[in-house]
């Protein structure tokens, strides 16, 4: 990660700080150009910075001295962008793999309720979307800890040969099994891009870049989640529901021609060398890619029993995956997550706040729509894809403002975030549990939310990543994304729990749905209150 030295260089001045001397003062010994001026002379003229300096005040030219001509100082460089070069390639290249791995894991929800049926495998269709989203646990910690230690190319390519393996795999499937094995190794490649994603950012832009970067990051995965359906179902109509696996191939291999060779390019992580490796002379079972397999198992159980009815089995379900969870997240995050020390830490713990609180949220507007306003599934719909749109720009915004939070902290844009965020989600409450409020100011409200989560996310994501020393970026990075398919997972688990909880035992859907909004707007307002925490205190 280039120090701030470096990124004077790339875009600041560079020519010498100190003080010119008054005229008629002591002259200092030498100039910018290294001439030692005469020790008597009085008034002299200070040397000007080297970009500018000033010729002597007459030179010896045919005819006689003659006044010199002023020395036109060098055009400004252009203005830089991520997709100018040398960087336009690698910013494609990150975007169309975000935007890839985000069509599989979020787009074929329209579509695998037939290719389960097809393949028989309607018994176990929840593990269509559960079996990528644990193997994107430990998919996420393995290519962060690999990048910490060989650089981002490696794991990159890896992450993107096994989500192509696992997207063939599961587009020539001839049974629900076989689909299910191709699930968990897209998942293991959704994991691995996201992970690198952040941490190739990190490591190949400079700081004023990167915000920009992160906002396009978002957009390259909301923008997929929210037309991947549509799409899928498109292609599953027209061609084949194979196709929205077998199609993608080639993009894969454009994503990876587009973003490895720059990547190949950067060294090592400065401290890599020291960077302890999972060596066969320790403890297996204490390494972090073992203990995100026991990260994995335990979210596994968790979520199987937040699918019960019985609470006699869903309440030591619950307890002993939660129990599994927290233990191996003291190895795979950061240390002091848990206990939300400042700087990285707090930036894993504002993903998970962030997530849950968004996406805990998201995940139940539609159903209040439909079951209590009566709204079409289309209408639903509105309230989504104002969220994403919204998440976007506000993503886009904090992107172009970042500059004036370099280098400190970005507690306001996090807490204001954090806020807006908390607002959207009270009003969309409102318009979903509230009949005397007009059914389409949930929309409203949901748009609102989605500009508080763009801005507190890219901010938030920004400030922790430019903390991380160079040879823990994939570590931090990792540590994130793990932190979001943790809220995703649970959140959605705990929201599920409460509506089928709330029909097993003669409750209704708007008790169980007030339950839940409570709960994400109660993430909202911790957001707020952690935030502060994003730097040291000295910072």
């Amino acid at each position: 990660m280039p120090s701030e030295q470096e990124a004077t260089v790339h875009g600041g001045p560079t020519a010498s700080t100190s003080p010119a001397p008054e005229a008629g003062g002591p002259v200092p010994p030498a100039d910018a150009g290294g001439r030692v001026p005469p020790a008597d002379t009085e008034g002299a003229v200070p040397p000007a910075d080297a970009a500018e300096a000033v010729p002597p005040a007459d030179t010896e030219g045919p005819g006689g001295p003659r006044p010199s001509e002023p020395v036109a100082a060098p055009a400004a460089p252009a203005a830089e962008s991520v997709f100018r070069a040398p960087y336009a390639a690698l910013t494609w290249g990150i975007v169309l793999s975000v935007g890839l791995v985000a069509f599989e894991s979020m787009g074929v929800a329209t579509v695998l309720p037939d290719i389960a049926e097809r393949l028989g495998g309607l018994h176990a269709y929840g593990w269509g979307l559960s079996a990528l989203m644990l193997a994107n646990l430990i998919g996420t910690v393995a290519a962060g800890r690999d990048a910490d230690r060989h650089g981002p190319a490696r794991p990159l390519a890896v992450g993107l040969v096994v989500f192509a393996v696992g997207c063939a795999l599961a587009g020539a499937a001839p049974n629900w099994p076989v689909f299910l094995a191709g699930r968990f190794l897209q998942g293991l490649g959704v994991g691995a891009v996201m992970a690198l994603a952040y941490a190739a950012i990190s490591l190949a832009y400079p700081q004023r870049l990167r915000a920009r970067m992160f906002a396009l990051v978002a957009g390259g995965w909301t923008v997929p989640s929210l037309v991947g359906p549509t799409l899928a179902a498109v292609i599953s109509d027209h061609i084949s529901w194979r196709g929205v696996f077998v199609l993608l191939l080639p993009l894969i291999a454009v994503a990876a021609a587009l973003a490895l060779p720059q990547l190949r390019r950067l060294d090592r992580p400065e401290g890599a060398a020291s960077t302890p490796a999972d060596t066969p002379a320790a403890r297996w079972w204490a390494t972090p890619v073992a203990r995100s397999v026991l990260l994995a198992a335990g979210t596994g159980v968790l979520l199987a029993g937040l699918q019960l009815r019985q609470l006699a089995l869903l309440v030591p379900l619950v307890v002993a995956g939660g129990v599994a969870g927290v233990l191996a997240l003291r190895t795979v995050t950061p240390p002091g997550t848990l206990a939300v020390r400042r700087g990285v830490p707090t930036g894993v713990v504002l993903r998970f706040l962030l997530c849950g609180a968004y996406f805990g949220s998201e995940a139940f507007l539609p159903l209040g729509l439909v079951r209590l306003r009566d709204l079409s599934a289309s209408e639903a719909g509105l309230g989504l894809s104002a969220g994403a749109i919204t998440w976007v720009l506000g993503a886009a915004w904090q992107g172009r403002a970042d500059g004036r939070w370099s280098g400190r902290s970005r507690a306001v844009p996090i807490a204001a975030g954090f806020a807006v965020l908390l607002v959207g989600i009270v009003v969309m409450a409102l318009g979903v549990l509230v009949d005397a409020v007009p059914a389409l100011v949930a929309v409203v409200g949901w748009a609102t939310g989605g500009a508080g989560m763009g801005v507190a996310f890219n901010a938030a994501t920004t400030d922790a990543m430019e903390q991380a020393p160079a040879d823990r970026q994939g570590e931090a990075s990792g540590a994130m994304q793990l932190a979001q398919t943790l809220a995703v997972a649970v959140l959605s688990g705990l929201g599920g729990a409460a509506v089928s909880l709330a029909s097993a035992y003669g409750s209704t859907v708007t008790v169980a749905l007030t339950a839940t909004f409570t709960l994400t707007g109660a993430l909202a307002a911790a957001g707020i209150l952690a935030a502060h925490r994003i730097r040291p205190a000295a910072s």
